[in-house]
């Protein structure tokens, strides 16, 4: 395996539920509501609320939520560096959702408004 491709395979196999409490914290330490992130995310996958408290609950992986979200076409607006990487310039499909997500989180606890991350404004 290439560094990229187990790079992938590892971000891939995180676990949504594992990673959402990080999310969460991330934006209430900023000031931001649990509530603006569930619609962020929401807004990112396509997903309702009900369909991601199911992957929640089944321990599903960042590729099994992926696998199943219809990202709007805004989300291609999505750009700039997260982790030393720019975004828009990740090859693989996934790990660049996986990436768009990490950005409009760092962007919501940053302050930006909601309409913003969620590229409408």
């Amino acid at each position: 395996m290439t560094t990229a491709t187990a790079h992938d395979a590892r971000i891939a196999g995180l676990r949504y539920a594992k990673v959402y409490p990080m999310y969460l914290a991330k934006v209430r330490r900023k000031g931001r509501t649990q509530e603006e992130l569930d619609t962020v995310i929401r807004w990112l996958t396509g997903l309702d609320q009900a369909a991601l408290d199911v992957l929640s609950q089944a321990d599903a992986t960042f590729a099994t939520l992926f696998a199943q979200a219809s990202p709007p076409a805004e989300a291609e607006r999505i750009t700039g560096v997260i982790c030393g990487v720019r975004v828009e310039e990740i090859a693989n499909p996934l790990t660049r959702d996986i990436r768009r997500l990490d950005k409009v989180v760092d962007e919501l606890a940053k302050g930006r408004p909601l309409q913003k991350v969620m590229r409408r404004g």
